[in-house]
């Protein structure tokens, strides 16, 4: 049995997909009995437990080959990232508790750079796992080609797109989250000791420039990008609601300087399968379905 959380989101639902059609057993943890009905219809066992109910994660985890740990995300932590000190506590707690053979953990690029910054979340998670008593996988993917999701409107009612990634043509390491969650589920499977990092990109790195060009080709209209000056950021931020903009400001500050990068530059990381066009095209179209 293979234990998911996060399974309601793009990668956890990956993950799941992937187990399901290698006829491997799923439980879905969910904390909305609703929202487990999908994944019944689909075969799933289904567990209610929040991520933050350390004894309802464990019956959650009680009697699973492996375990796959997703933590919601936090895009305005308080300072010194409380949530996260708490949240590693009560997987170490609840997986402490049921003792599955094995977990994985969904982890992101950065969670080993240098300074502080919005990633510095997985940091503090990651270490607090390091107690672990089971074998555990840290996977750490690098930014998510989806998180263009946010700039398709604009694209479509403008031809332009915003980024905050710059320089325009640098490329960055993006990955497609169905990749992320194909990659997690065959790690689940897999048989290790210890404590493992794998870090993973997709097949070639993209610019700002390039995933404005790949929208532009989804939409069927030409899209161009602009950089959104880094000047503007925390009062643009603080617009939006944040109260914290500053974790975040250094996270973009991280990739746009590079101290946000996988070990040798990624030469030693997987490499997915999933080109940006065919990622962006997918998320178009299923934008375009939802509404």
């Amino acid at each position: 049995m293979y234990a998911i959380t996060g399974i309601t989101g793009k990668v956890g639902g990956e993950v799941a997909r992937t187990l399901l059609a290698a006829g491997k057993p799923v439980r879905a943890i969910v904390r909305d009995a609703r929202k487990g009905e999908e994944w019944a219809r689909l075969g799933c066992e289904v567990a209610l437990a929040t991520v933050e109910d350390g004894v309802a994660l464990a019956r959650a985890f009680e009697g699973a080959t492996a375990a796959f740990l997703l933590p919601p995300p936090a895009f305005d932590p308080l300072p010194g990232f409380p949530e996260a000190r708490a949240l590693g506590r009560t997987f170490v707690t609840a997986l402490t508790a049921a003792k599955p053979a094995r977990a994985v953990y969904l982890s992101t690029i950065g969670a080993d750079a240098p300074y502080e910054n919005l990633l510095s979340q997985h940091t503090l998670i990651e270490n607090i796992l390091r107690d672990l008593p089971m074998p555990l996988t840290v996977l750490r993917p690098a930014w998510f080609l989806e998180n263009a999701t946010w700039d398709v409107s604009a694209a479509r009612e403008t031809g332009l797109a915003p980024s905050f990634l710059q320089p325009l043509d640098k490329p960055f390491p993006m990955v497609a989250t169905k990749d992320v969650g194909r990659v997690a589920a065959e790690l689940l499977q897999e048989t290790w000791t210890g404590r493992r990092i794998v870090e993973l990109e997709g097949p070639t790195r993209v610019s700002p420039n390039d995933l404005a060009q790949a929208l532009g080709r989804a939409l069927g209209k030409a899209v161009h990008t602009t950089a959104v000056p880094a000047k503007t950021w925390r009062d643009l931020f603080l617009a939006q609601g944040m109260k914290n903009p500053e974790p975040r400001i250094r996270m973009l500050d991280g990739f746009n300087e590079g101290w946000i990068e996988f070990q040798h530059s990624g030469a030693d990381a997987l490499k997915g399968r999933i080109h940006v066009d065919a990622a962006i095209a997918a998320l178009v179209g299923s934008l375009a379905r939802a509404t």
